[in-house]
């Protein structure tokens, strides 16, 4: 089995809402996010022959995905009263809603979905919150 990892990362904003502790305040992280993917078999021709994928391609289709989060105030819909989301966005801050509470390993998952949906064989995504504290998500059992 053939394996490449790929990690990008972003800034960004996000609170655990109804949280017992600081995580329920507004806070930042820098999130490092690192792709892993598989494949059984090598390109056998063409200019990728030898390779699983480009990295280049990889690569920036990882940057796509994490790179919408970047610098913004990331909340789970609904955890927000509307008229403050309201006031924040009449102000031009960025704030992107998601279906899911903003955790690491919310975002692992988000991040392997999207990346599978890009057409990779994912392994596994990692997301840190911290350089030394990260969740990660595997959809397949090789």
């Amino acid at each position: 089995m053939y394996f490449l990892k790929c990690e990008h990362s972003f800034d960004s904003a996000h609170f655990l809402k109804d949280y017992q502790g600081k995580c329920a305040n507004i806070h930042g992280h820098r999130w490092r996010v690192v792709a892993e993917i598989y494949s059984e078999k090598l390109v056998e021709e063409g200019i990728l022959r030898g390779m699983i994928v480009d990295f280049g391609d990889l690569k920036r289709d990882l940057k796509i995905e994490v790179d919408y989060f970047d610098h913004a105030l990331i909340i789970e819909k609904g955890s927000m009263k509307a008229k403050t989301l309201a006031c924040l966005i009449e102000d031009d801050f960025r704030v992107i809603e998601v279906m899911f509470r903003p955790t690491a390993e919310s975002f692992s998952a988000h991040f392997y979905d999207q990346m599978t949906r890009r057409g990779y064989s994912v392994k596994s995504i990692e997301v840190y919150e911290t350089p030394t504290n990260c969740a990660s998500f595997e959809g397949v059992t090789l």
